[in-house]
């Protein structure tokens, strides 16, 4: 991890210590989670990012999907935030409800699902996986 040789930034330069592909990203910092955001920025990859809380019961009923989903998409990437832990970055979002998942391509919001769909959750990572 780290820089390589051409002295540009690894993509997974900004992933949490001890992240491997195929697993949902949590930040331990506003200031991870931004320079991971900027990182993604310069890369085609799909950003799931899924706004959770820990008291939230109907988050809790999408793990399983969720890890489903980490499963079957290698290619696209699935982030949690906590919205209680990072108010700040929930408000950037304009997150209003929990569960939101927010799909983002090169640093721009692609599409948006409220609630514990995991159909629609899943048509929305077919549509823009790509």
């Amino acid at each position: 991890m780290g820089a390589n040789m051409s002295g540009h930034e690894s993509p997974h330069a900004s992933l949490p210590k001890g992240h491997s592909p195929n697993q949902i990203l949590e930040f331990q910092s506003k200031d991870q989670w931004k320079a991971h955001f900027e990182v993604s920025k310069e890369t085609n990859k799909l950003l799931v990012i899924d706004f959770t809380a820990t008291w939230c019961g109907p988050c809790k009923s999408m793990e399983p999907a969720i890890k489903e989903f980490v499963a079957k998409y290698t290619e696209v990437e699935f982030i949690k935030i906590d919205v209680d832990k990072f108010k700040e970055i929930a408000k950037e979002f304009g997150i209003e409800a929990m569960p939101t998942f927010i799909l983002v391509k090169k640093g721009k919001e692609v599409d948006r699902l409220v609630g514990a769909k995991k159909d629609d959750l899943q048509k929305k990572i077919e549509k823009h996986r790509i």
